[in-house]
């Protein structure tokens, strides 16, 4: 059971980057997911989720209109679209799964999350 982030790195402010998820050993399509994000010296902060068809999501105030969360369950596969960045997007990226199947969580509910993926927004 696993999940690992990809498509991180560096980028100019106004940029953009499109994060991936490969998820494996679990039921992918039962679950809602989320991406959180871990800048230094802070704590876990929840960027998006997403139910577990896909046709519902949510979004941090600070990342609302920029970022765009979608998931192929055929391929078990979680994206986060990242357009417009700013240097306060700068942090270690991961995709995270809950404890149950079909139930939405947050970030303190987290059961299993992948190894993250570094977006670093400079000029």
């Amino acid at each position: 059971v696993q999940l690992v982030e990809s498509g991180g790195g560096l980028v100019q402010p106004g940029g953009s980057l499109r994060l991936s998820c490969a998820a494996s050993g679990f039921t992918f399509s039962n679950y809602y997911m989320m991406w959180v994000r871990q800048a230094p010296g802070k704590g876990l902060e929840w960027v998006s989720d997403i139910t577990s068809g896909g046709s519902t999501t949510y979004y941090a105030d600070s990342v609302k209109g920029r970022f765009t969360i979608s998931r192929d369950n055929a391929k078990n596969t979680l994206y986060l679209q990242m357009n417009g960045l700013k240097p306060e997007d700068t942090a270690l990226y991961y995709c995270a799964r809950g404890e149950r199947p079909f139930l939405r969580f947050g970030v303190g509910r987290i059961s299993l999350r992948g190894q993250g993926t570094q977006v670093t927004v400079s000029s």
